[in-house]
């Protein structure tokens, strides 16, 4: 069995953010801050919650009888609690024989274009270990965009505000950020395992270090940039987030009413019509989330039993990053032409500069995993290369074609000019340069 690395990680940056938000909203209590010390609260408290309930949903607590376990998640304690049963069952697996074995069977990854199936025996113990993993992995990445990233964005504009920053401030900010990306490396790897179920990933250290420098330096540019903005032009901030936020909320929400699917009713036996709703609307509100800060990794599909596409969609991946860009830079552009003086001695086409080289790092990081540690690369019908190259040859094509067409277009009307001046017998003329033409044409 596994050592559970990502529990205690996850554990970890719950209980260390948690205790950094605290600390500083007291902070702000005794400096008279009280608006900064609420806000610091509310994004503080309120993944805390949602944490709870996605344990509780996750290990199916509602329905069973544990009061204890329901009491420890009231107080706020039950991802201690959680990560006290998981070291439990890594301590006891391989001491006790268990009574029941289940057979599970996973493709291995295709090698010279064959892919074997294996069986695997999987107890109860590492059934349970399962269970964990993926409810705590769920867990990160809701602390992470519901809490994690506006706590960071908050804590940015205070010290840009206020010129300056504390070492609480320092360590709140490094510990949401460390969360933030651990979330959304976690999303990778969700969607990635999500998407190739029956297949045994094994996900390569060289892959994690990618992953985590491609969203470092994409969730660090965001944050950045909305903050810059947000301190120039406060009243359309407001706008910015709405368009984002509900353009990919919507989203969803319009593929699945335009597919003309019915309701689905398989995502939990025990759920009302009305439950569903919630659970469906709460997901989209976290699709949303994440991608107002980065790329999701996966597409929301409603309609479907996983709730997740499994298609690799190289398309919409370069339309969002495109997209995301201009936006950066338009917004970078309006902090420019509007910013005060409290950014006197900041050179602002230099940070504009490092913000855009930044964004670019994260792109080339994101290019270099999926062509070169993705643990799936081999399954995909066309690598990152092979579709850049595709793309640039349509463009590189589409060239001498409108140019040919132009020069048609030309002798056309050249031609037609010169059967109005010159008499009938050079009309025979013109045709041997309107047929050289054609020839042209379909040769380029």
């Amino acid at each position: 069995m596994k050592f559970p690395g990502s529990v205690l990680a996850s554990v970890f940056l719950f209980v260390a953010e948690t205790m950094a938000a605290l600390y500083l909203s007291s902070t702000y209590r005794s400096g008279g801050d009280g608006m900064w010390q609420s806000l610091t609260l509310l994004f503080s408290l309120l993944p805390c919650a949602l944490v709870q309930l996605t344990l509780l949903f996750v290990h199916r607590d509602f329905s069973r009888d544990r009061p204890l376990v329901l009491l420890l998640h009231l107080l706020q304690l039950g991802p201690l609690f959680r990560c006290f049963e998981v070291l439990c069952i890594y301590c006891q697996s391989g001491h006790v024989e268990e009574p029941y074995v289940s057979i599970t069977k996973k493709r291995q990854m295709p090698k010279n274009g064959f892919s074997e199936e294996v069986e695997k025996e999987v107890g109860q113990a590492e059934g349970k270990m399962f269970t964990h993993r993926s409810a705590f992995s769920r867990a990160s990445v809701i602390q992470a965009f519901l809490g994690s990233a506006p706590q960071l964005t908050l804590q940015l504009y205070i010290s840009t505000l206020q010129q300056g920053i504390t070492s609480g401030r320092c360590v709140c900010m490094l510990l949401s950020l460390l969360s933030i990306v651990y979330g959304a490396l976690r999303c990778n790897i969700l969607a990635i395992k999500i998407k190739y179920d029956e297949y045994d990933v094994k996900v390569k250290p060289l892959a994690y270090v990618c992953i985590f420098l491609w969203r470092s330096f994409e969730i660090a540019t965001r944050v950045i940039v909305l903050v810059l903005f947000t301190s120039v032009l406060k009243a359309w901030v407001v706008l910015v987030i709405f368009i984002n936020f509900f353009s990919f909320f919507l989203y969803p929400w319009i593929l699945f009413w335009c597919s003309g699917s019915p309701f689905p009713e398989n995502i939990e036996k025990a759920l009302s019509r009305v439950g569903t709703t919630i659970v469906l609307c709460f997901l989209t509100f976290l699709y949303a989330g994440i991608n107002m800060f980065c790329w999701s990794a996966v597409q929301l599909k409603i309609n479907s039993p996983d709730l997740i596409s499994k298609s690799q969609n190289w398309y919409r991946l370069l339309v969002y990053y495109i997209l995301r860009f201009i936006e950066n830079a338009f917004l970078l552009l309006m902090w420019y032409i509007f910013k005060t003086d409290i950014y006197m001695y900041v050179c602002a086409p230099l940070l504009i500069l490092k913000l855009l080289i930044g964004y670019c790092a994260a792109i080339l990081f994101m290019l270099i995993f999926y062509q070169f540690f993705h643990p799936c690369k081999k399954l995909f019908s066309s690598s990152v290369s092979e579709s850049f190259q595709r793309w640039l040859k349509c463009i590189c094509c589409q060239c001498p074609w409108q140019k040919s067409s132009t020069s048609v277009g030309k002798t056309d009307v050249r031609s037609s000019g010169d059967r109005d001046e010159t008499p009938s017998s050079s009309k025979i003329s013109s045709m041997p340069s309107q047929i050289l033409n054609a020839d042209e044409l379909c040769s380029a």
